[in-house]
Parts: C-alpha cells; structure tokens; sequence
C-alpha cells in the first residue's frame, strides 16, 4: 500500500505523541494543523495504516485524558470549598471537617 502524505502525516503525528507523552493540542501546535485533523489522522488513517502504533496513541491520548478529568474534578472541588468558606454575609464558615 502506498502512503500519502496524509498517511505520512499520521504515522509522524502518532510516533510524535508517543515519545513525548503528549496531548493531540500540543501536537496540533506543533505540526501546525487543527485538532480536528490530528482526531481525523489518528482515528481513521492512522488505524488503517498501523494498528500497533494506533493503538500506542490511543493509550496516551486515554492516559491524558483521565489526567485532565483529575485536575478537573480536582479543580471544582477546590471551587465548591472555597464557595462555602466564603458563603454568608462575608462570614468565614468551617467547611474543611
């Protein structure tokens, strides 16, 4: 099977991901293409090209995002504590039992 330089693009992307632990933004940023293209590259050619190196993206990609789902829940939870320790007629109250 011949590559294009769109399947060129996704093994290079993919290979790109996996050495540096990084997240599709980064590597959008760094190949000067959208999101979009990145999701469609890794996907669906990247799929059809290279299964194994799919599949190694797609355990970064996964590993990243239960990272960013931590610092969310992190994030909001720091929110909520700091909502009711300033909830009130500007009265600290104890939420932190």
């Amino acid at each position: 099977m011949m590559q294009t330089n769109r399947d060129e693009r996704a093994c290079e992307l993919a290979r790109w991901i996996v050495e540096n632990n990084a997240t599709v933004r980064a590597a959008a940023k760094r190949f000067g293409i959208s999101k979009s293209t990145v999701h469609k590259d890794l996907s669906e050619r990247l799929r059809q090209i290279d299964r194994l190196l799919y599949e190694k993206v797609r355990l970064v990609l996964e590993q990243n995002k239960a990272k960013d789902r931590i610092i969310r829940n992190v994030n909001q939870e720091c929110m909520f504590r700091c909502t009711l320790l300033t909830s009130g007629n500007g009265q600290n109250v104890n939420a932190i039992d």
